[in-house]
């Protein structure tokens, strides 16, 4: 099954981090992302711009309205994503847990719905 790995943190929290810091933690992502791929979970990712650089569109009675940044002040942020292949959802969260922002951040793992098939209903 696939799932979609979302991860969530505080961009204060990450922007107030040292150099020092903050590239060991992107050593860790990389390392991550390498150990996935091999292993064969790996199916895609990204990191997002900050929260800042976000459009909300909306479609209210056939016009198009956009908000700058996200749709809810929160917390925490999306700051990117993991969509991985695991055998069930126990595996995903132990994939999940493994991220790095799992530490200081949350991620939700969500199953990718597949239209047609009765895992979706």
């Amino acid at each position: 099954m696939k799932y979609l790995c979302l991860i969530y943190d505080s961009e204060k929290l990450i922007e107030s981090l040292p150099k020092p810091e903050l590239q060991s933690i992107f050593g860790e992502y990389g390392a991550f992302t390498q150990d996935i791929t091999k292993s064969g979970h790996y199916l895609g990712g990204n990191p997002l711009q900050p929260v800042h650089t976000a459009t909300t569109v909306r479609v209210r009675n056939g016009k198009i309205s956009t908000t700058d940044g996200p749709f809810a002040e929160t917390k925490e942020q999306l700051g990117g994503y993991y969509l991985v292949e695991a055998k069930d959802l126990n595996e995903a969260i132990q994939l999940a847990a493994r991220i790095p922002s799992a530490r200081y951040g949350s991620i939700e793992v969500r199953p990718i719905m597949v239209f047609g098939s009765q895992a979706s209903a």
